[in-house]
């Protein structure tokens, strides 16, 4: 909560610049959660998760752009026809024991399926893609319309809720479910566990909620096009920030876009001053060397039990002086 409310005071001196950039940082932490709760708690592996940004983004834009209806309601729309494509595609694959990297690999076909639809779709704009109107008059909140100052304070509302839900889920019931079947799936399904049908939920849940955010960046962006939503590359952009934070954690996905995004963005400017393209992507695999190597389990779990340890070490001393104490 000190957190999260120390990042509303600052939205509020930071420049121009700055609430842009921590507006996608807070996006893709968002996105990220739906990730890590699927593969860190659900044990289910997704490499194509640009399927059900894709899928929030053009819910959001077509009734919004066609309709005039509220963005609100393209998040809802989205978030059902997502959960429902990702529990179809999950339903699928589970009946025939498709699953691990074959389940991540059907993830990329179904993106892939779904990106060239849209680019050939005339109804969602096709390769032209769709623009939202400009903005004209004060924010309104009821149409998710403002500026980018507007979308800061959205996008942040949108991550703490995320880091709330998930640490909800984690220490429910349905968490130590997901964690029993993510770590071992025949020992919890011989203990009654219905892993069929909870794996099902949790790709349709992580789907639901991917959509939502494909929904928010496709406002703050004001355009979407099929190979710019429904990419690999917002697929790559969505897990590297789980997998370096921590998966499966509250806070992971978070500390993890806030450490990649910035850096992409930094790396991405230097790398066009001296004239070396792909400078980002560099660093983007040195950074995944190293968390990999040095933090498996992430940043964010390494600095819990940093200060975890610290704490026992200040509990030890503390008895071993009142010992002393009470030997004297």
């Amino acid at each position: 909560m000190a957190l999260f409310a120390a990042l509303a005071l600052l939205g509020a001196v930071f420049n121009s610049y700055l609430v842009s950039l921590l507006t996608i940082v807070f996006i893709f932490a968002f996105i990220g959660q739906s990730w890590s709760l699927m593969l860190g708690l659900g044990g289910q592996l997704s490499i194509g998760h640009a399927l059900f940004v894709g899928i929030g983004a053009y819910s959001v834009a077509v009734l919004d752009i066609k309709y005039g209806l509220s963005p609100w309601l393209g998040l809802l729309v989205g978030s059902v026809i997502a959960g429902a494509v990702g529990a179809a595609l999950a339903w699928l694959s589970f009946r025939f024991e498709v699953r691990g990297i074959y389940f991540g690999l059907l993830t990329i076909a179904a993106a892939e399926f779904a990106r060239v639809m849209f680019g050939g779709w005339d109804f969602v704009g096709g390769m032209q893609g769709l623009f939202f109107p400009a903005q004209s008059g004060e924010s309104s909140l009821l149409m998710l319309r403002g500026g980018a100052r507007f979308y800061y304070f959205v996008a942040l509302a949108a991550v703490a809720v995320g880091v709330g839900v998930t640490a909800l889920i984690r220490k429910s019931f349905l968490g130590y479910v997901w964690r029993a079947m993510r770590d071992d799936e025949d020992a919890s399904r011989a203990l009654g566990v219905r892993t069929f049908l909870h794996k099902v939920l949790v790709v349709s849940i992580s789907g639901a909620w991917a959509a939502i955010g494909g929904g928010l960046l496709a406002l703050v962006q004001g355009s979407i096009f099929p190979d710019s939503i429904m990419g690999m590359g917002i697929s790559v952009d969505v897990l590297i920030g789980p997998i370096v934070g921590g998966l499966g954690t509250a806070f992971g996905p978070l500390l993890g876009a806030l450490i990649i995004i910035p850096l992409d963005h930094l790396t991405s400017s230097f790398s066009d001053t001296i004239g070396l393209p792909g400078l980002n992507n560099v660093a983007y695999g040195i950074v995944l060397i190293g968390v990999v190597w040095l933090l498996p389990d992430g940043v964010w779990p390494a600095l819990v039990g940093h200060f975890e340890a610290k704490k026992e070490v200040r509990s030890i001393r503390s008895r071993i002086v009142q010992t002393q104490e009470v030997g004297q």
